[in-house]
């Protein structure tokens, strides 16, 4: 089973939503964790959405990176540009990729408007990750 470790600067929103997916998605074939450089906690608005796809995340914990030190991933996919500045080499061997997406805490607007921006950006982590682990895995 490949493993994947999603990163990003809170592992609040972002990782936390890459995570469930891809574990969700490629059940059985991946096994996905993330992890943040400043972790400060689970985004009730990422819990929000991700329920709406009935995966819930409720009980998902917002951890720092070092505490994977020392295990092995085949990948290690930083999802903000700060995370990627300031992930440690210490995840040697393995695969560093970079897919940015937007930060939907810094969404403003109504309510709604901002839970559509929360939506959006979920579901192009999903497309994104389908898109990339169906060719990593067909190869």
């Amino acid at each position: 089973m490949k493993r994947v470790l999603f990163l990003c600067t809170g592992n609040s929103c972002r990782s936390q939503m890459a995570d469930a997916l891809v574990n969700h998605d490629f059940a059985g074939r991946i096994e996905a964790f993330s992890a943040g450089t400043e972790p400060h906690g689970l985004n009730p608005k990422a819990v929000q959405v991700m329920a709406e796809l009935g995966i819930d995340i409720s009980g998902n914990t917002s951890d720092h990176l070092s505490r994977y030190e020392g295990e092995s991933f085949d990948y290690v996919i930083t999802l903000c540009g700060d995370a990627n500045e300031k992930c440690p080499l210490f995840f040697g061997g393995v695969r560093r990729l970079h897919m940015g997406f937007e930060d939907p805490p810094k969404a403003t607007g109504t309510e709604e408007e901002v839970l559509n921006v929360y939506r959006r950006v979920r579901d192009e982590i999903r497309q994104t990750m389908r898109t990339f682990f169906q060719k990593e895995l067909d190869s």
